[in-house]
């Protein structure tokens, strides 16, 4: 369960070896905030390899807002830092699904619905979609290719 914080340390002592203090930067703040999660509510707890690689996810979104966010107020070079830190943290997920790949896997899951699937079971649709794809895809893409599937029927 812990094979990507183990890899995450790994990788940070390597990167400290190499007096490589971006990198050293960015995989210290994952830890921690793996680790905050662990330790969150009332005891202590593993998590899951979803649960790690969710938190990592959550951590490119919000790197990927600030760095639009710098870019809208025109701070170029701080948005080239956090653009810099969401490469290093996509070297611990997955492969994101292509845009075919998901097509295909919500045409499969809604044929897999019946027939007579409506906008009504949309989201017992995404929600397979979601499991199938397994952290490699957009929580709002999975929706917007769902509802727009669903719509065309």
């Amino acid at each position: 369960m812990a094979e990507l914080k183990d890899r995450l340390r790994a990788d940070m002592t390597a990167s400290m070896k190499a007096r490589d203090s971006e990198t050293t930067k960015v995989l210290r703040a994952a830890l921690t905030a793996i680790q905050t999660e662990e330790v969150s509510g009332e005891s202590a707890h593993q998590l899951t390899a979803d649960q790690e690689q969710a938190i990592l996810t959550k951590q490119v979104r919000q790197r990927k807002d600030s760095a639009e966010a710098y870019t809208a107020a025109g701070r170029e070079e701080l948005a080239e830092v956090e653009r810099t830190e969401v490469e290093v943290l996509q070297r611990y997920l997955p492969q994101p699904l292509t845009d075919d790949e998901l097509a295909a896997l919500v045409t499969e899951e809604v044929a897999a619905a019946g027939p007579d699937v409506s906008m009504k079971q949309m989201g017992q649709v995404i929600k397979a979609v979601n499991a199938r794809a397994a952290g490699r895809a957009e929580g709002g893409k999975v929706a917007a290719l769902v509802k727009a599937r669903l719509q065309t029927r």
